[in-house]
């Protein structure tokens, strides 16, 4: 049994309705980073190397709010994080505003596999890319039109409302043949914020998640809520320690935890049966899911 899925960010939806072409084009993102993941499983790949690669295609994406295509600060910059862990040891790696590494996941899992820290941020975490021989790119190259604008809107008191909101983020979840289960995130953050605001993406516990034998869990939100909620590990220990259903577990830290910090936002996780919830309280996340026994679902 495998299964994975990947969310792109949570939050309101747009003004009116949101275009059909363009609504098409962010289903098609998702499916392209679906099937990056899935056919690693599929191939009886790690759970590891599958949300790597997920996630780096939604880094690569525009349409979403990490890596190219990321939220701006209130200066107009670009400050990434991205966290990533396996269930089998529970390692972990995270970065937290970055500026020039493409592919932040990359990196987080760069930390994991070859430091002996968990976290790495702004100059450090910049100066073990470098010696690890990453490639750099201009801060500009986050910097999407779409990105601009929506600044200039918020700078200009406009509160933008849409279904990509500025503090939208990406994620995947998946599990292998093998019974490994493991966990990725990434955001630009949210829009306007400022200069080294880290939120819940790169924190392990909150915005990311993962052991064998329960869960592996990724949230996208109010990443300050998130974070007091503790959220992502609040879903894994519901599952170990109280034996609540990964669904009821996952509505739990939504709708009572995130919900009581003032918060709301979504969670995926798939469990160690390969059971996947894919739930929000905000009112759309973009969102699919795959397995091995022919499920499948595109949403928003």
């Amino acid at each position: 049994m495998f299964a994975i899925a990947i969310h792109g960010g949570a939050g309101a939806r747009p003004r009116g309705n949101l275009p059909k072409e363009r609504e098409a084009q962010y289903l098609a993102g998702l499916e392209v980073a679906l099937s990056a993941g899935y056919e690693i499983l599929k191939a009886g790949g790690a759970s590891l190397d599958a949300v790597t690669s997920a996630v780096r295609v939604l880094e690569d994406d525009p349409q979403f709010n990490a890596g190219h295509g990321a939220a701006l600060t209130r200066d107009g910059g670009a400050e990434l994080d991205a966290s990533i862990m396996e269930g089998k040891q529970q390692r972990a790696g995270a970065v937290a505003s970055v500026r020039h590494v493409k592919n932040p996941v990359e990196l987080a899992r760069r930390v994991m596999e070859k430091s002996r820290h968990v976290l790495l941020v702004g100059a450090g975490a910049e100066e073990f890319a470098r010696e690890e021989g990453f490639p750099f790119v201009a801060n500009s190259y986050f910097q999407t039109p779409e990105r601009i604008v929506q600044l200039e809107r918020e700078l200009a008191g406009d509160k933008v409302s849409e279904v990509m909101p500025g503090r939208g983020t990406v994620g995947a979840v998946a599990l292998d043949e093998h019974g490994n289960l493991a966990a990725a995130t990434s955001t630009g953050g949210m829009t306007m914020k400022r200069q080294g605001r880290v939120g819940d993406s790169p924190i392990i516990g909150a915005g990311t998640y993962a052991k064998n034998g329960a869960c592996a869990v990724s949230c996208t939100g109010h990443g300050e809520s998130f974070i007091r909620a503790v959220a992502a590990y609040h879903v894994c220990a519901s599952l170990e320690y109280r034996g609540l259903t990964l669904k009821q577990a996952v509505h739990e830290t939504l709708r009572e935890r995130v919900a009581a910090m003032g918060g709301d936002g979504g969670i995926i996780a798939v469990d160690t049966h390969g059971n996947v919830v894919m739930d929000f309280s905000s009112q759309a996340m973009f969102r699919a899911m795959r397995n091995s026994r022919g499920d499948q679902e595109v949403a928003f």
